[in-house]
């Protein structure tokens, strides 16, 4: 981080102060973001005469997992949303845009056109964890959350009004489950309203990377473009040889990592009490010749899901850097915040090839769709 003085005339300071107290941000933050959303902007206008294979948005965007793959199958990202500072922080930094924040503030008419809408909706209100968590605290959950559970129909109302040729949507596998399947039958009914053909499946990204990592991925084509005669498939194809844990490691690694003999003692009587009380909770040492649990948002708090052992000391957790290779992220990723931050924003983004994989056979099936004969397509 680049400390700089910045001298303005008293005018812009009172409207930059003015500013700081309506948006509860402090004065240094401010300037960034204006600074962050003026280069955005030119940079937008710098590339308006690029011609891609295809345009897609990227909404709930976070440290920009789906625009990486999406963009990795010929896509351009006319436009990204992301709420979290420090998400937004390292989308910048690696992409050069500032994403806009609050998608529930934003008129839809001012979002550009767009062939393919892909948006990770927040999954914590649908998580098995996050579930537990908030009704542990006598919150509600699924879309009774209303600060995240409802954002599924800020994505319906997007589509709504631009109508793009296609949509993907992520988000963890219990969401099928949730509340006895009445959430993702509301899901279904919502997208199918808007006269979208939709197809999903839980996929795990262990044929991509070396973490077992189940999501639900829903996959929608407009049927007032091309029809109802639409049969897609998640038809991948996984990286082969298959990925292990040791392929991912780094040679060298702070002592920082390692588990202080405190916590370590923690987890192995917390693993202990939850094995004599017949359930599976509790630490887990990563396979080096295979997969990896789930990392999670969490992973910052104690590296729990996933350790690694070292010879004549404690295990420890994973670096940022691996968390990153976990993920599918290409060495070039920059990780500008602090490890907690990092270990949040991996935890929550996407394994990115997998992702790549399904962006693929998308457009696949556009190409496809775009090709047939009218007279041969069913319109409804």
């Amino acid at each position: 981080m680049k400390q700089m003085h910045l001298r303005v005339d008293d005018v812009l300071y009172e409207k930059l102060n003015s500013y700081s107290s309506e948006s509860d941000q402090s004065m240094q933050e401010c300037v960034r973001e204006a600074v962050a959303y003026y280069i955005t902007d030119k940079k937008k206008k710098q590339n308006e005469n690029s011609d891609p294979c295809f345009t897609f948005i990227d909404l709930f965007a976070g440290i920009g997992g789906m625009r990486l793959a999406y963009e990795q199958v010929g896509g351009k990202c006319v436009y990204s949303s992301e709420w979290n500072k420090y998400s937004q922080q390292t989308y910048y930094a690696n992409f050069g845009e500032q994403p806009e924040g609050d998608i529930t503030q934003v008129d839809a008419k001012e979002i550009p056109d767009h062939d393919i809408l892909v948006a990770g909706f927040p999954c914590q209100p649908f998580s098995i964890a996050g579930v537990s968590k908030k009704v542990s605290m006598g919150k509600k959950t699924g879309f009774q959350d209303k600060t995240q559970g409802t954002l599924f129909f800020d994505v319906c109302r997007i589509l709504k009004e631009k109508r793009p040729k296609a949509f993907m949507l992520e988000n963890v596998k219990n969401l099928k489950s949730h509340d006895k399947g009445r959430t993702f039958k509301t899901i279904e009914e919502s997208l199918e309203e808007l006269n979208y053909k939709i197809f999903y499946a839980v996929l795990d990204g262990q044929s991509f990377v070396p973490q077992h990592r189940e999501r639900i991925i829903i996959v929608g084509f407009d049927m007032e473009r091309y029809g109802n005669n639409i049969d897609y498939k998640f038809d991948l194809s996984p990286i082969q040889p298959k990925p292990v844990m040791k392929d991912i490691l780094e040679k060298k690694v702070d002592e920082k990592y390692t588990l202080s003999d405190k916590l370590w003692v923690y987890l192995q009587n917390y693993a202990a009490k939850h094995k004599a009380a017949g359930n599976g909770f509790g630490y887990g040492i990563a396979p080096l010749d295979g997969v990896s649990r789930t990392i999670s948002a969490r992973y910052h708090k104690d590296g729990s899901e996933i350790l690694i052992a070292q010879r004549g000391k404690n295990p420890r957790r994973l670096t940022p850097r691996e968390s990153a290779r976990l993920q599918g992220f290409p060495e070039t990723f920059l990780i500008p915040v602090s490890d907690t931050q990092a270990y949040r924003q991996f935890g929550n983004s996407v394994v990115v090839p997998l992702i790549a994989n399904v962006a693929k056979l998308i457009i696949n099936e556009i190409k496809s769709l775009e090709n047939e004969p009218e007279e041969g397509r069913k319109v409804i």
